[in-house]
């Protein structure tokens, strides 16, 4: 027995309710030559003829009486299915999003989402996870919904739309004793350094400059976060370069202050990426929307 096309279910229905293989095809918008093929292969696939001419039209056979029921729920499913695509209604959604991300975002972009979500999806959770080498197969594998951040190693192979540029700043400690009003590029040079070695912060692009300018930085201590660094500096006489939305941020909580590096160092972009898997789900479509109005152009 060959395997039932869901297409031959639409001839099938149309033919029963219409007595007629014109008018089916019609209906199907299709030629009536395909629509007789469709037939044959149905009459073939259940062994029976399905349908005589008579005076009033094609009749079906009691075969095709017993089958219709079951023929007819199974197309209508087909076509709610390809017809009626299902409707995201964030105040009535029970979902949680798994989102991996830099402690950037985690501080800049984190508290914003989640408090539209409170607004607008009471019932939606948002579980946030670290940006690692691990985002790429959790992003394929669907374990991770959405990557947000600098992620250069999912420029390929996935969707990504850009959110917003950021830059960078230099922080130091409001209490610094030889950097108050300039930072110059001797004492840039001259003080000790905080570098924090997390990925999806664009700091490549940082010693990538610096480099380039054979700039000396005497780096005295490395960590692995920037959610700690604000009050590192704030209590010592040590600088660090980090993304100006973040800097703001920090600055506004600790005792830190903000100067323009004195080489200019190039912005990046900061972007959400996800797997072609997703790409059509409305949730999903729903998710990136709201990521991009609340945060694209920042």
């Amino acid at each position: 027995m060959s395997k039932l096309d869901l297409d031959w279910l639409g001839v099938f229905v149309e033919v029963y309710k219409t007595q007629s293989v014109s008018l089916a095809a019609q209906r199907r918008g299709m030629a009536q030559a395909n629509a007789s093929i469709a037939l044959n292969k149905l009459r073939r696939h259940f062994n029976d003829r399905l349908f005589c001419r008579t005076s009033r039209g094609m009749e079906p056979t009691p075969r095709a009486r017993a089958i219709y029921p079951e023929l007819l729920e199974a197309w209508q499913r087909v076509e709610k299915a390809r017809l009626a695509p299902e409707v995201f209604d964030p105040a009535q959604a029970q979902r949680e999003f798994r989102v991996c991300m830099s402690d950037i975002s985690e501080v800049v972009l984190l508290p914003a989402l989640v408090n539209h979500l409170g607004r607008v999806g009471p019932h939606i959770r948002v579980e946030a996870e670290k940006a690692s080498a691990q985002s790429r197969g959790r992003l394929e594998s669907g374990d991770v919904d959405l990557a947000v951040g600098f992620m250069p190693d999912l420029e390929a192979g996935f969707f990504q739309q850009a959110l917003f540029a950021q830059d960078f700043v230099v922080m130091v400690s409001r209490e610094h004793p030889r950097i108050q009003k300039s930072l110059t590029k001797h004492r840039f040079e001259a003080e000790g350094h905080i570098v924090v070695t997390t990925s999806g912060t664009g700091h490549s692009i940082v010693d990538k400059v610096l480099g380039r300018h054979q700039v000396q930085r005497r780096i005295v201590l490395r960590v692995p976060s920037f959610l700690g660094v604000a009050r590192i500096v704030a209590q010592t006489d040590l600088l660090v370069v980090v993304p100006r939305l973040l800097g703001d941020v920090l600055a506004s909580q600790d005792r830190v202050r903000l100067f323009e590096p004195p080489w200019s160092l190039p912005k990046y972009k900061v972007k959400q990426h996800w797997h072609e898997r997703f790409h059509a789900d409305p949730g999903h479509v729903w998710l990136r929307q709201t990521m991009a109005q609340l945060f694209a152009g920042n």
